[in-house]
């Protein structure tokens, strides 16, 4: 094995598309970066994306990379892709697109007509569960279209999700890994394979099997990179396009947490808790794990939807001035929102907030709501900022100590990715929060890395996942807990948190009687 082999991986996220360009000790030695317009939304609660955008900025984030790099492009071994989970896209015979893509920010919602008929729709109504699966049904952005737009529909050769668009783009090829496959499709995450023709998701959608991707497990080769292809990226013709999984899959490879006892930490759009197990098992009855980027395992996640959007959208309506001083100042705003939270002691002076800013499925119900408690007034925006942080570490404390609970196994170390985690503030108080040492990769590009190491195991680079982890992961800085600020928060989390959702539910209810929001 050449010391001098490199691995480029693609990671097209929500806010920005990257090609990364990793060695084999899992050293990024370079970055082509492009920002995303996330999305575009025609009406209040849409979001769309034109999918040749996300290929045109793609092929952008590649060319940057080669300027930026001056490398003999011979030295790559391969290629991975990782992109965010969930946007679906509808493409004709040539894999041309024949509406927006609808990304997983999507909030429309398809009717629901009758029930799910058979044995099924015995079992959903014995055990009670009929509003989840139409939750699912109403959820499926492929019931919309069919409702919505039948000419599309009709049209509509596959159904893929970014990742295997994006595959047919580099390789010609009809196909995505089995990772990848998180959305409202007909998939079954216990088997980790399209649904058998008897499950009950081919009644709630109206998707046939012809209709989707070949699916192949992370490592396996998707196909290779076509001439157009290496026209459009400046990527070698012929280089093998290496399975991968999703963005969030990859982040958890990547950030190296895969054993059970190992907790991972996504501070992105998205805030999630995620462990690796080679068990399938639901941390929320009815709610499955994920598929894992390595083969034949699962993630058992927990999220939070809204989650360091939250920090998003406090900088938008609250932030402006810390916006500006850290352009007159020549420094990253994230800098100046840190000093905004250590401004403030543990706990926020008692205000307490729950981070439902969009309603859940399960836990918490589809009426759930944010809300913060405790306002006084000492309190100022610090206060605030600092309590959107700490109600995300609650939440995902509240994960963790589910995941514990189902598994029947302790979580012992925290690891910490995403956007998030570049602030040391956010990962003290989470060290804080949860009474565990949080764990900062070497690495921020967590999912790249998750990509370039599945990359390197199909390629036969390093021999098998724990020696190419072991080689390519390790721990950067390492917050331990402070004592005093451990003690407020457990009193805090345990005697106010855990009891919030329970106490306000009856009262989410009533408002989403009484004004119709959430839907």
């Amino acid at each position: 094995m050449s010391e001098q082999s490199y691995l480029l991986a693609i990671d097209n996220g929500t806010q920005s598309v990257r090609a990364l360009l990793f060695d084999l000790q899992g050293n990024l030695l370079g970055k082509g970066k492009v920002e995303l317009e996330a999305y575009y939304s025609t009406q209040p609660g849409w979001a769309e994306q034109d999918p040749e955008y996300y290929w045109q900025s793609l092929g952008e984030a590649c060319q940057q990379l080669w300027e930026q790099v001056p490398i003999d492009k011979s030295l790559i071994k391969g290629v991975a892709l990782t992109t965010q989970r969930g946007t679906v896209i509808n493409v004709d015979e040539q894999g041309q697109p024949l509406r927006p893509a609808m990304l997983w920010l999507d909030q429309r919602r398809a009717q629901v007509e009758g029930k799910i008929k058979g044995p099924w729709g015995w079992l959903f109504k014995l055990i009670g569960i009929d509003a989840t699966v139409d939750y699912f049904r109403a959820q499926a952005e492929v019931n919309w279209v069919a409702q919505q737009q039948p000419e599309v529909w009709a049209e509509t050769h596959k159904l893929l999700l970014l990742s295997g668009f994006l595959t047919h783009r580099l390789t010609g090829r009809f196909v995505d890994s089995v990772a990848c496959c998180v959305a409202y499709l007909p998939f079954d995450y216990k088997r980790l394979k399209w649904a058998a023709p008897s499950d009950w998701k081919w009644q709630a959608m109206p998707v046939r099997r012809e209709q989707l991707p070949e699916l192949v497990k992370p490592g396996e080769q998707l196909g290779v990179i076509s001439a157009q292809a290496s026209r459009h990226t400046g990527i070698p013709q012929g280089l093998p396009l290496i399975a991968a999984g999703a963005d969030k899959a990859c982040e958890v490879l990547g950030a190296g947490g895969v054993e059970p006892s190992t907790a991972c930490l996504s501070y992105g759009t998205t805030a999630t808790i995620n462990t690796t197990r080679s068990k399938y098992l639901e941390t929320i009855p009815l709610i499955p794990p994920y598929p894992a980027a390595i083969p034949d395992h699962y993630n058992t996640e927990v999220m939070i939807y809204r989650g360091f959007w939250m920090v998003s959208w406090f900088k938008k309506e609250f932030g402006l001035r810390e916006m500006q001083r850290a352009k007159q100042l020549g420094v990253e705003p994230e800098a100046l929102f840190d000093e905004l939270v250590n401004s403030v002691p543990a706990g926020s002076m008692g205000l307490l907030l729950q981070p439902y800013w969009s309603p859940g499925i399960r836990e918490p119900g589809l009426e759930a709501k944010g809300s913060i408690i405790g306002f006084g007034d000492v309190h100022t925006r610090a206060h605030l900022y600092r309590a959107i942080l700490e109600g995300l570490a609650y939440a995902l404390r509240q994960g963790k100590e589910q995941i514990e609970k189902r598994s029947g196994s302790k979580i012992t170390r925290l690891r910490v990715s995403g956007g998030g985690s570049q602030s040391d503030a956010a990962m003290q108080l989470t060290a804080d929060i949860f009474g565990l040492p949080a764990e900062r990769p070497h690495t921020y590009e967590t999912s790249g890395l998750g990509a370039a190491i599945d990359c390197a195991v199909g390629l036969g680079l390093h021999a098998d996942f724990p020696t190419a982890i072991a080689a390519m992961t390790r721990v950067g800085q390492v917050f331990q807990p402070n004592p005093q600020a451990q003690h407020t928060y457990e009193r805090l989390y345990k005697e106010v948190y855990q009891r919030m959702y329970k106490q306000l539910k009856p009262l989410y209810q009533s408002i989403r009687e009484i004004t119709g929001y959430p839907a």
